[in-house]
Order: C-alpha cells, then sequence, then structure tokens
C-alpha cells in the first residue's frame, strides 16, 4: 500500500517496498566492500606477512569505525532523514578503502579502515530509519530484508572478489568495488525519498534535543542496554565466523582455498534467507517478540560451535556444508532481528539515535571477538578451544537476553495496572 509523503513542497504516493528496494542496494553495497576484509584477509595477511591475530584486527578495525559513528549517526538522521547520509556515508567508506589499498603501512591500513568503518557504521541507523517510517505493518520482514544486503554484500566479496583478487591482486580489485560503491551511492541519493510527511507526525517532542542528554537517557533503558549487551556476543561470533571460516577450512581441515572461500559464500547466504526468516517467524508464530527469537539463534548457535570444535583434520567439504548452513543461518541471520528489538524498545522519533546506541555497544563484540579468537588459536596452535570459547560468550548472551525478557514483562505488567 503506498504511502503519502511530502517532497519539495507537493505531496506524493509512494511505495514504501520500492524504497525498501534502495535501502536493500545501497545496503548490499556497504557490505560488499566493508565487508570484503574477511575473504581478503588471506591475500592481504601473505600480502603483508600479518599473523592470525593481526588479520583478525582488520574486521576489528572496521567495527571500531562503526562503533564510533553510530551514535552520532543515528542522532543525525533522526535530525536530517536518511537521504543525504546514504550519499555521505558511501563516499566515506568507499575513499577510505581506496587509499587502504594503496599502501602496504599496517597501521596506516588500520587507521583508514577505522574511517571507513565510520561510512559502514553509519548505513546501519540511516537504513533502519528508513524502514521504521515506511513500514507500520510487516516491519520485522522488512527489516530482516533490508538486513540481508549485509549478509548478501559479503557473500558477493566472496563469490567475486576473493577469486578476482587471487588472479588479479586484492588492491585493484578493492578499488574497483570501491568505485561501484560510490556510483550507488548517487543513485541511491537520487531516488530514494524521505517521508517527511511521516516525519513530522512524529512528534518534534520525540527528538532528542540534545546528544549527551540522549545517551545517558538511554543507558536507562534497561531491556535495550541488556539486548545491545547480548548484540556484542551474537555480532563478536558473527564476524569471527566469517573471519575464520576460510582460515578454518584450509588450515585446520585442509580443504582447497577455493572451496574454503565458498564455505564464507554458503555462511553469507544462509545468513541472508535467515534475516528474512526469523523476520518472518517473529512477525508471525511470536507476535513481534523479538528478544525470544534471538534467545533461540543464540542457543542454537552454541549447539553449531560445540560441533566445530570437534571436527577432526581431514573432515570432507561435505560435511562442513551442513554445518554452515546452519551455522550461518543463526549466527548471520540474527541482525534483523536484533535491529527490530533495539528500534521498538523507544519511541519512534528516537529510533535512529537508539539504533546508533545499540550499534555502539553491540561492535564492541566484532572489535574484541576476532582478535581475541585469532589469539586463542595463535597460542594454542589450533581452532578447539576458540571454538568453545565463542560458545561459552553465546551462554553469557542467553542469560542477558532472558533477563531483558523478564523486565520487559515486569514493565508491561505495571503498565496495565
Amino acid at each position: 500500500m503506498n504511502k503519502t509523503i511530502l517532497h519539495n513542497g507537493a505531496f506524493l504516493s509512494v511505495n514504501p517496498w520500492r524504497m525498501l528496494t534502495w535501502l536493500l542496494i545501497a545496503q548490499i553495497m556497504v557490505a560488499f566492500v566493508g565487508r570484503s576484509l574477511a575473504p581478503l584477509g588471506v591475500l592481504i595477511g601473505d600480502d603483508l606477512s600479518l599473523t592470525k591475530a593481526q588479520i583478525g584486527m582488520l574486521p576489528a578495525a572496521l567495527f571500531l569505525g562503526q562503533s564510533l559513528i553510530a551514535i552520532p549517526a543515528g542522532f543525525l538522521v533522526d535530525r536530517v532523514g536518511s537521504k543525504r547520509l546514504l550519499f555521505l556515508l558511501s563516499l566515506c567508506l568507499g575513499l577510505s578503502f581506496i587509499l587502504m589499498a594503496v599502501t602496504s603501512f599496517y597501521w596506516l591500513i588500520l587507521l583508514l579502515v577505522v574511517l571507513g568503518g565510520a561510512g559502514y557504521g553509519a548505513m546501519h541507523p540511516t537504513s533502519n530509519k528508513g524502514i521504521l517510517y515506511w513500514f507500520s505493518e510487516k516491519r520485522g520482514t522488512a527489516m530482516g530484508i533490508k538486513q540481508m544486503g549485509v549478509t548478501l554484500g559479503s557473500a558477493l566479496a566472496a563469490l567475486l572478489l576473493l577469486p578476482a583478487a587471487v588472479a588479479f591482486g586484492w588492491r585493484p580489485v578493492m578499488i574497483g568495488a570501491c568505485a561501484l560503491l560510490i556510483v550507488t551511492g548517487i543513485f541511491a541519493y537520487r531516488f530514494y525519498l524521505d517521508p517527511q510527511a511521516e516525519q513530522e507526525k512524529s512528534g518534534a517532542s520525540e527528538k532528542p534535543a540534545r546528544l549527551v542528554a540522549s545517551i545517558l537517557q538511554l543507558f536507562k533503558e534497561k531491556p535495550l542496554v541488556l539486548v545491545s549487551l547480548g548484540a556484542m556476543g551474537l555480532s563478536g561470533s558473527q564476524l569471527i565466523l566469517n573471519t575464520y571460516i576460510v582460515l578454518f577450512a584450509y588450515e585446520s581441515l585442509g580443504i582447497p582455498l577455493v572451496l574454503a572461500g565458498m564455505l564464507l559464500v554458503i555462511s553469507e547466504v544462509s545468513g541472508s534467507f535467515g534475516r528474512v526468516a526469523w523476520g518472518m517467524i517473529s512477525d508471525s508464530i511470536f507476535q513481534g517478540k523479538r528478544i525470544i527469537v534471538l534467545v533461540i539463534v543464540a542457543a542454537v548457535s552454541i549447539g553449531v560451535a560445540l560441533g566445530m570444535a570437534l571436527l577432526p583434520p581431514g573432515t570432507p567439504f561435505w560435511v562442513l556444508v551442513p554445518i554452515t548452513i546452519l551455522f550461518g543461518f543463526c549466527i548471520s541471520g540474527f541482525n534483523g532481528i536484533w535491529m527490530n528489538a533495539a528500534t521498538e524498545l523507544v519511541p519512534i522519533g528516537q529510533a535512529g539515535i537508539a539504533s546508533g546506541f545499540s550499534l555502539m555497544l553491540g561492535s564492541w563484540g566484532v572489535i574484541i571477538g576476532p582478535p581475541l579468537f585469532g589469539y586463542i588459536v595463535d597460542a594454542t596452535g589450533a581452532f578447539t578451544y576458540a571454538w568453545l570459547f565463542m560458545a561459552g560468550i553465546l551462554t553469557v548472551v542467553i542469560v542477558l537476553l532472558l533477563t531483558a525478557i523478564r523486565i520487559v514483562k515486569k514493565e508491561l505488567q505495571q503498565a496495565g495496572e
């Protein structure tokens, strides 16, 4: 059903699903570049003679930039909308990674990845705000479709960039991907429309007046904080899988590099389906209750992580495929539910900054998780204890989420009295 918005002084009837398409395209291309660090990590590591922990620092640097920009981007999108930010974040990520591809100094590469992470991280509150305004019904499904762009972009990076980088080198391939991202940002700015009429109806009183005051207020929202801390563990586990599945299959299990790269593609494609499926499940089966779905995702992921720890060297590729499908479906498919949970725990006028706040906390999982996982592998000489470490983290996640559910139920009971 079309929505009427005010655009350039005129009222237009716009199909929300068409706007979702542009958000999805932009999300795919941002992930295509930003998440290319995982599949290209093997080649970047060989080029720069990096350790496993140093390779893990590359995605960690990306998400450090995301954590630093998340709240300012959310605050800004609450005030100016998504349209302008779509272009600016594409330009920020694209230019940063182009500069990263033409240097060989590891410290400078990390710094540029952090800067690119600001563009990458700004995409989430920018696109989440658009979903919240364009969709009042089927919001979980719409958010899942939009978040599917992250895993689709990552899968495309593994499917297209890794073979191309093997043939031509990772640097020219990275530059080409960044140029394509910037062009996409220009088109998204041209064709995406902000629902200005909806912004006006949301009420100025709901918009955050001051950044610091808004952040402090969000820290008082206990369910939001607990969900964000739970997302820290889930996000860290997701990036661990993305960063190390190729190395684990190639070095520990002896699977050829091209087939090992295909496992990342399989994981991300499964995660794409998972983001939509979990959104539909939360909308239909659980009537919009998002947190319990996150508990289910964490519980299944614990079982799969324990299974990964038990795989012996020489495990054939076909055994890894169903394990990777299930792992990706869960641990790479939770993000839409997380974004829904974070934005629906606050008034819609604060959805952007709440999204940024939750993203900031959740990002620390991917800053700490991959390097720590890599350190455990370097220290023990095997992946077994590292997978057990992931299972332990996800157990803590379940405790945090169950506590959030209990608090939400208590607040609803008090509101109904």
